[in-house]
């Protein structure tokens, strides 16, 4: 050891320094705006456009669910709000008036964009206001659905075809040529969709289409007060249906337990 280095008596006290803590400045995240800023288009709704038409600019109220009660409502030229107890001095009354049935507001109108957009009581039923982008979403959103349905629609077989055709037109379904039954499936795929893709996986669907067929074959029977089914050959009971209930959904529920299953499976191979 170093004889100018003073050896520390057990008296002496070290003191430790405390590591420094290195704090990292975080940027604040910018907040996107709740409210675009941006010009806007109001439109009268179930088709109305007149060569000018008037909607309500006072005496009307908004309920403030954070406030709990609520607030007149007054579009005016001079204050800076639409609500009547943010006024400050003397309000002058304007007018809000649609011309073909369509009113553009600038985005430096933000007070009536937001009387308009938030809190009119007309708003929605009487006009709305119209957002191209939001209505390009829900077309497109539709024609997926439509190519969806067609795609399925061209993918059938023609038992599958038949039964969901069935639940349009009835009966008359059996005496339609495979064409006659394509065509009508794409129809309804086209003019509903969703409905169509519903019909389409629904299997009760396809059950009840197979009782009918089979009792039009004379495979299976139904008894002329429409409370048995019976088999066609023997007439052997099957099913009695229950009092007040359809003969074919009685027919669909049965092929659908654990007896039914079975011949529900001999209906099938005979029909094929």
């Amino acid at each position: 050891m170093n004889k100018k280095t003073k050896a520390l008596k057990s008296t002496d006290t070290v003191v430790a320094e405390a590591p420094v803590k290195e704090i990292i400045k975080q940027e604040p995240v910018a907040k996107k705006p709740t409210w675009p800023i941006k010009d806007r288009m109001y439109v009268l709704k179930e088709g109305l456009s007149p060569l000018t038409y008037t909607i309500k600019s006072s005496n009307i109220y908004y309920f403030d669910q954070e406030k709990g009660y609520e607030r007149e409502l007054k579009y005016t030229t001079n204050q800076k709000t639409s609500f009547v107890d943010e006024f400050n001095g003397d309000s002058k009354l304007a007018h809000i008036t649609f011309e073909d049935g369509m009113l553009n507001v600038p985005k430096a109108k933000q007070t009536l964009q937001k009387l308009l957009s938030l809190y009119h009581p007309q708003r929605n039923s009487l006009f709305f206001e119209f957002d191209p982008a939001a209505q390009a979403e829900d077309e497109l959103d539709m024609i997926e659905v439509e190519v969806d349905a067609l795609n399925v629609a061209m993918n059938m077989d023609i038992d599958q075809v038949e039964a969901v055709v069935r639940t349009e037109i009835g009966n008359k379904a059996s005496q339609m040529t495979s064409k006659e039954l394509k065509r009508d499936l794409i129809n309804l795929a086209k003019k509903d969709p969703r409905l169509f893709l519903e019909l389409a996986s629904d299997e009760n669907i396809q059950i009840r289409n197979m009782g009918i067929r089979a009792v039009e074959a004379g495979i299976i029977k139904l008894s002329a007060d429409q409370r048995t089914f019976m088999w066609g050959s023997n007439n052997k009971k099957l099913l009695t249906v229950p009092y007040e209930e359809n003969p074919y959904s009685a027919l669909t529920a049965f092929f659908k337990t654990d007896e039914g299953v079975e011949i529900y499976t001999a209906v099938e191979k005979r029909l094929k």
